[in-house]
């Protein structure tokens, strides 16, 4: 995501890094770069000019430190900045007091509301939520199914009243399936056309009248750039928005929809869908996505994600096995697949500082193939050969090769990789091991 706006902006940061002073004629010539990196990544033209304007006037009232950098220094005005345009802040649900709690998802025919409203209800039972999911798109074919589907696939109820097609109805039975269930959260999948008409908006004042949600979450494609804003304004005047979602930011987005949302509408980014999967759904962290935007990557949500797939249990036993020098090709493999459990190469490399940098979309495609390729080698052995390498003989290795559809020299290769890192686990261990007696004989401190 934002690969175009991303790439444009390093290279408007090379010449600023490049600055030895501040002035208003470099900062110009600079900033002019920047400025067309957000307008070419279809940012609203005065949320541009603005956001030049304010940095133009930070970076040369600013006091400039003397053991940083000027150039620097206006990077991380820019930073700053950007953070402010997207938001400042994480802004949550507001489900209120009030139970159930409802949230009315409207948008566009396409932006992908069915979709996102099964990803809202797996994380709001991440949040220990009870959600209904409701079928209150009565026109397109198969809405009810599909969301049927989805409920099924992350756990959450379903109403769906096949054949009926008054909104209202559908808001009065959900209503009462929600307290006879004793649902906390009920999530209304609402209907949608190719453009914002009368009708539409009629139906969504009706239902919004009815069942007074806490939340009407825009669901917006950010694909679809400035237009993306048009539309938030049409929905935000007719139906006051509480917040936005925006999705599909794996594809080609180019920015311009989250830089200028907040800035346009006043209303937040909530949540950002970065993939097809239901697991490919995120809060929205200002302060995270201007880091990615500007190569900075973000640790914070790559730990996140790593906790959120791995427990606590998991983790305390690799780190033993690690401590005991017991790794095999079976925790190796389940490393990989935890990598891939985690999203692909491309996403995790680009929440890693200077991880933007590594993408290459050929070598990226081949680790991806590797990935695939070590996994079959392993899975064609037997379990003692993966506890237990050593015992690979060349009739084993020629068995294990012919089974994986690779050569012998990948799976030697691959063994040999596998028994450079066993060692420097082991060296790794010893290490730690020889830091914690140590620190264990000084009173007061202690590593466990």
């Amino acid at each position: 995501m934002f690969d175009t706006l991303s790439s444009s902006l390093q290279s408007a940061f090379r010449n600023l890094r490049g600055l030895g002073k501040i002035s208003e004629s470099n900062i110009s010539d600079s900033l002019r770069e920047v400025r067309m990196a957000l307008l070419e990544a279809d940012v609203n033209f005065k949320v541009a000019r603005d956001f030049i304007e304010d940095v133009k006037q930070k970076a040369i009232g600013e006091k400039v430190l003397r053991s940083v950098h000027p150039g620097q220094q206006i990077v991380k005005v820019i930073h700053d900045k950007l953070v402010e345009l997207l938001g400042s802040s994480h802004e949550d649900l507001d489900l209120g007091e009030r139970t159930p709690a409802s949230i009315l998802m409207v948008g566009l025919h396409g932006s992908g509301k069915t979709t996102t409203s099964g990803k809202l209800a797996k994380q709001l039972l991440r949040d220990r939520k009870k959600p209904l999911l409701v079928a209150a798109d009565v026109y397109r074919p198969a809405a009810m199914e599909q969301l049927q589907v989805l409920g099924e696939q992350v756990g959450a109820p379903v109403l769906a009243l096949h054949g009926e097609t008054k909104v209202l109805r559908i808001a009065k039975q959900a209503q009462k399936e929600a307290e006879a269930q004793e649902r906390d959260v009920v999530i209304y999948d609402t209907a949608g056309r190719l453009q914002v008409d009368e009708e539409l908006i009629q139906e969504l004042i009706g239902l919004k009248n009815k069942i007074q949600p806490q939340e009407i979450l825009l669901v917006l494609d950010a694909a679809t750039g400035q237009e993306a804003v048009n539309v938030a304004t049409h929905f935000n005047e007719a139906l006051e928005i509480s917040g936005c979602i925006l999705t599909k930011l794996d594809g080609d987005a180019r920015g311009g929809a989250a830089l200028s949302m907040k800035a346009v509408t006043g209303k937040p980014i909530k949540f950002v869908g970065t993939g097809e999967k239901l697991d490919n759904f995120d809060r929205f962290y200002p302060d995270r996505m201007a880091g990615r935007i500007l190569g900075m990557g973000d640790v914070v949500s790559l730990v996140e994600k790593v906790s959120q797939d791995v427990s606590k249990e998991e983790m305390a036993l690799k780190e033993q096995k690690l401590m005991q020098g017991d790794f095999t090709l079976v925790d190796f493999l389940d490393q990989m697949r935890l990598m891939r459990k985690m999203g692909s190469m491309e996403s995790i490399l680009r929440m890693i500082p200077g991880g933007a940098n590594m993408l290459n979309g050929n070598q990226l495609g081949q680790t991806e193939k590797n990935f695939s390729r070590m996994e079959a080698m392993i899975c064609s052995m037997t379990p003692r050969e993966r506890q237990k390498p050593q015992i690979l003989n060349a009739r084993r290795r020629k068995r294990i090769a012919a089974g994986s559809g690779v050569r012998i020299t990948e799976l030697n290769s691959m063994l040999s990789r596998f028994g450079q890192m066993r060692k420097m686990m082991k060296k790794m261990t010893k290490n730690k091991k020889m830091l914690r007696k140590m620190a264990n004989r000084i009173p007061g401190l202690s590593l466990g």
